[in-house]
């Protein structure tokens, strides 16, 4: 017996596999040596490492002495895991309650929040930034408000996260409501701090607003500014003498993007709204400053309905542009950012569109009677018609004097013309020329190279529409329903987004199988005007559905090929885009050719240059989003943006344009990565792009210079 077992023993020893399984171990063994200990404790990780390597050395005799080494050296491992010298910890931070604050620290933040007010403050580089406290408006329902500090029962504690130093407050017990429960949080990751806002309960009242986090409180000095994606975008001196004042949900003009940043000398500030779809921001300046900006969360459909957060990052060398760029970072970060290169790959006829002149053209537009731009001074004007083979003609025309590639864009070609009857607008209008003059233009089109898309809109609702019915109309929460008589078309009101899709799928399946070769849609306000919600007992939608909805009439015409566009860039349908027919800056007091409301500046640009195309109009002195003295065509280049041009041009005209669609064929795919002023009038400016073409514009001389690369 003594004999077998010692055999036995011997070919365990002698086992290749044995072996290899031996080698594993003393790998593993000679890893462990790399785990730093404190110098405390190194000579103690050296006695326990040469006993295992005694016990290597002895080698195994069997299954079960193998076991009990991996054992032994397993007991070592985790004697050096407990003590390594760096291992996971929580992050290096605390959290205190004093009789005046409650006050959180990381290495680069300290928030306090005060007892007496709930005001706050942060210090970050030695840069202290106040919030306002709370007053009576933080919440806003049914007609009445009231305070977050009114809650009688008020809990904080720690809240620590394995990525954060946080507390929460736990709010209950609100005297004018009572059945009111709410979470508040505040996370500091880093340089950043992530507040949240939750209901767990919430009273069947009607909720309007919330207002919190509070206003940073910025001085209204020289060196103070805010940075606010008004339209294209605004650098709001602290001084600024002229009065603004907005508030609005965001993908608005307002907020073209959910966020907005301040400054102070060299430090400042970036506020990003990260549950955009219900959120907004009111910020008033009085002439003269200082600028208060707020987060406002409104509610949907009656209630919070969800977790809302809101970050604020801190920069220490901070500017407009490294703003914009922490935003872009942000969208990229959500998976949010689509390029123009990939939107091209997935929409071949993209490429007939970039670096290509913006051509707008109209074939009918008949005012009723009840509308408000009604001319009733020369009631004739309320009927403008060019057929669709005078169209035809005019494009014909201008390629044959050299505009070699264009997009077109036609308004009008419906059955009652523009801005009227929608969504039922087809057939083709007849007095423009029926189906085959329609087909007719788009052969026309085809023919020359140009790319033709028409005007179309399924927000508005006409009462004349021949679907019009009250339960396919967006209905308040409180019952009523927005109605008023602007337009071409006179009364109308808004189309619940809950159908929209299927409009869009019935009118272009006509198109195509009347033989229209279309090959891009604009699908009007749907990018300006910000989300809806309604409240019809069949079908309510909120405004995160409203976002998708919209989407989706976008998708399923890229889908057929088509080169889709809206109106302005709002943030969130910038992924679904190819390009809008403006995004343009703000003007004081109206938008087209006032003064420039604040200081321009391309944040939007900034952000998504490379994933949207924006065209400009191409004027010497002002116009549509473009500030009073300023040339739209110098703005054109700046932006490296595609130039507008009217099929009557000019040669003169024709050669800007041929000069600004170069520029935008080579530089629409590239990031905008700076934007400067080059001197203390902020009139002389320069861009440079990702490929390093830099762009140099003096709107003061009306000269500009392109250097590439």
């Amino acid at each position: 017996m003594h004999l077998i077992v010692a055999v036995l023993l011997a070919g365990l020893a002698q086992d290749p596999a044995t072996d290899a399984r031996l080698e594993t171990l003393q790998f593993h063994f000679e890893r462990l040596k790399e785990i730093t200990v404190p110098a405390t404790l190194e000579q103690e990780k050296q006695a326990k490492l040469q006993d295992l390597e005694k016990l290597l050395a002895a080698g195994v005799t069997s299954e079960k002495s193998f076991d009990q080494l991996y054992r032994d050296m397993d007991v070592v491992r985790m004697w050096l895991w407990q003590n390594a010298a760096a291992k996971p910890s929580m992050p290096t931070g605390s959290f205190e309650e004093t009789e005046q604050a409650w006050v959180l620290k990381d290495p680069q933040l300290e928030f306090r929040w005060r007892r007496d007010d709930w005001g706050a403050s942060v210090t970050h580089g030695g840069q202290e930034w106040k919030f306002a406290p709370c007053n009576d408006h933080d919440i806003e329902y049914e007609g009445a408000s009231l305070s977050l500090r009114s809650a009688r029962d008020v809990k904080v504690e720690a809240f620590p996260t394995g990525y954060s130093v946080g507390l929460a407050m736990s709010l209950k017990d609100f005297p004018a409501m009572p059945r009111l429960a709410l979470t508040l949080c505040v996370n500091l990751i880093g340089d950043e701090i992530v507040f949240e806002l939750a209901a767990p309960e919430e009273p069947e009242t009607r909720l309007r607003w919330i207002h919190w986090p509070k206003p940073l409180e910025l001085g209204n000095a020289g060196e103070d500014a805010s940075v606010i994606p008004l339209m294209q975008g605004m650098l709001l001196p602290g001084n600024w003498p002229q009065k603004i004042d907005h508030e609005s949900l965001c993908h608005s003009r307002a907020l073209y993007m959910p966020w907005w940043g301040q400054l102070h000398g060299g430090v400042g500030v970036v506020t990003i709204l990260e549950t955009d779809a219900d959120a907004g921001a009111a910020y008033h300046h009085p002439a003269g400053g200082p600028t208060r900006i707020a987060p406002r969360w409104h509610a949907s459909l009656g209630k919070l309905q969800y977790l809302r957060t809101i970050r604020y990052s801190f920069q220490s060398d901070a500017s407009y542009v490294t703003m914009a760029k922490r935003y872009r970072r942000y969208v990229q970060e959500q998976g949010e950012f689509v390029s123009l290169a990939e939107k091209r790959a997935a929409t071949p006829a993209l490429d007939d569109v970039i670096g290509k002149p913006v051509i707008h053209l109209g074939a009918l537009y008949h005012f009723v009677p009840e509308a408000s731009l009604y001319n009733k001074e020369h009631i004739e004007a309320n009927h403008s018609l060019s057929t669709f083979d005078q169209l035809a003609q005019q494009l014909r025309d201008v390629h044959a004097r050299g505009l070699a590639d264009a997009y077109v864009h036609l308004d009008g070609w419906g059955f009652y013309g523009y801005d009227n009857g929608h969504p039922d607008v087809l057939p083709v209008g007849q007095e423009q020329g029926g189906w085959e003059g329609l087909r007719r233009f788009a052969d026309t089109c085809d023919e020359i190279g140009y790319l033709f898309a028409v005007h179309d809109q399924y927000r508005d609702f006409y009462f004349n529409a021949v679907s019009f019915a009250d339960a396919l109309t967006l209905t308040r929460v409180d019952g009523t329903r927005e109605e008023h008589s602007t337009w071409c078309g006179g009364p109308q009101t808004i189309l619940s987004p809950r159908f929209a899709p299927e409009y869009v799928r019935r009118n272009h399946d006509l198109f195509a199988a009347n033989g229209v070769k279309v090959k891009g849609a604009y699908l009007d306000v749907f990018a300006v005007v910000p989300l809806e919600e309604t409240t019809q007992a069949a079908h309510p939608v909120t405004r995160a559905e409203c976002a998708e909805y919209r989407r989706d009439c976008f998708d399923l015409l890229r889908a057929r090929g088509y080169v889709v566009s809206s109106e302005e860039p709002a943030d969130y349908l910038v992924r679904s885009l190819h390009l809008v027919h403006h995004g343009p800056y703000a003007t004081y007091e109206k938008f087209g050719g006032g003064d420039a409301t604040g200081v321009p500046v391309p944040l939007f640009n900034l952000v998504y240059h490379d994933s949207i195309l924006l065209p400009w109009d191409m004027g010497e002195d002002g116009g549509w989003g473009i500030p009073k003295g300023d040339a739209g065509r110098l703005h054109c280049l700046l932006n490296a943006g595609l130039p507008y041009v009217g099929p009557g041009a000019d040669e003169a005209t024709l050669a800007r344009v041929h000069e600004a669609a170069d520029l935008a064929q080579r530089c629409a795919m590239q990031e905008m990565v700076e934007h400067e002023f080059l001197d203390v009038t902020r009139r002389l400016q320069r861009t440079t792009f990702a490929d390093g073409t830099q762009v140099t514009v003096d709107f003061d001389k009306k000269e500009a210079t392109i250097q590439a690369p």
